[in-house]
């Protein structure tokens, strides 16, 4: 019989693309997620499990039997929807972290995000790094893998700088723009956290991408592929949060909050390490051009409402 894999969010963005290579290589999927309803793109081929996570005996037994756990699961910033804290997610993650060392899982693949610390002020970077810690002590085999931004056909971020370029006539960066990103394809972490999964050796990776832009370059190349090239400015914080705190009102989202604005600023998503995924994003974009920012992509949306697949570009 085929070996077990389980991975977080096959329904979702990430999770999605490590489920389809996982059955393309011929093993067995099953899913942890908190949205059972949501329309399963894989049919009987992925069985589905809540995340259980205050019932520890049942999640021990979803992961009886498992060889890999790759662990996508995460919450981009804190809001007042249930389960949606940073703190709650720390707090999840570790129990399945413990769970998974119950059930006997050999192998724990887990996204992260670059340059954590559990001295970081920002809430997202230390709580990666406090969960970094807890897998490296757990006694189980690990890969870390340290994404910036994803891009790809479920983005949010590259699709709602392209959706803002589309419709203002100017756009905001906040500064100067020069600190830095390194977006990685979503399918190229896919087939990075696959490939690790094969592997017994501890590894930490910053799975980055080939192309690295400041802020203010990211803007203006998106802009220009898409033919919505408009200034790009620089604008203070304050004034920049708030645009985006209007904007998030209006199409009933989050746009982008205090925390990532700090660490955008303070150069946390670039690292000097070599490449990990291959794909360009300003190749993708020239692929999908017509249709980059057509519609909004809202973070929230996809939380409200679990009974829907993710809208694609």
């Amino acid at each position: 019989m085929p070996p077990l894999h389980i991975v977080t969010g096959a329904f979702g963005y990430s999770g999605k693309y490590v489920a389809q290579r996982l059955l393309n290589e011929g093993h067995r999927v099953r899913t942890l997620t908190n949205s059972l309803n949501r329309p399963n793109p894989f049919g009987n081929k992925v069985e589905a499990h809540p995340f259980n996570f205050e019932n520890r005996t049942a999640l021990v037994e979803s992961m009886r039997g498992v060889e890999v756990f790759y662990n996508t699961y995460w919450v981009r910033f804190n809001y007042t929807m249930q389960g949606f804290q940073h703190s709650v997610a720390v707090e999840n993650t570790l129990r399945m972290f413990e769970a998974a060392k119950e059930a006997g899982v050999k192998r724990i693949v887990h996204i992260s995000i670059t340059n954590p610390s559990k001295e970081s002020p920002l809430e997202y970077f230390s709580g990666k790094a406090v969960l970094e810690e807890a897998l490296i002590n757990s006694g189980v085999s690990y890969c870390i893998l340290r994404p910036t931004v994803l891009f790809g056909k479920e983005d949010i971020l590259i699709n709602n700088i392209a959706w803002t370029l589309r419709r203002l006539p100017l756009f905001g960066v906040f500064g100067d723009g020069k600190y830095r990103l390194q977006p990685i394809y979503v399918d190229d972490l896919a087939q990075l956290m696959v490939e690790q999964g094969k592997s017994r050796e501890n590894k930490i990776i910053d799975a980055i991408g080939p192309e690295t832009f400041t802020y203010r370059e990211l803007a203006e190349t998106v802009g220009e592929i898409i033919g919505a090239k408009k200034p790009v400015v620089s604008v203070p914080i304050w004034f920049g949060y708030a645009s985006g705190w209007v904007i998030g009102k209006m199409v009933n989202d989050v746009l982008i909050t205090r925390e990532e604005i700090e660490g955008l600023m303070a150069d946390l998503l670039y690292t000097k390490s070599a490449p990990a995924g291959s794909t360009k994003l300003t190749e993708w974009t020239r692929e999908h051009k017509n249709i980059l920012g057509m519609k909004y992509a809202s973070e929230l949306a996809r939380r409200r409402d679990r009974n829907e697949a993710y809208e694609k570009l």
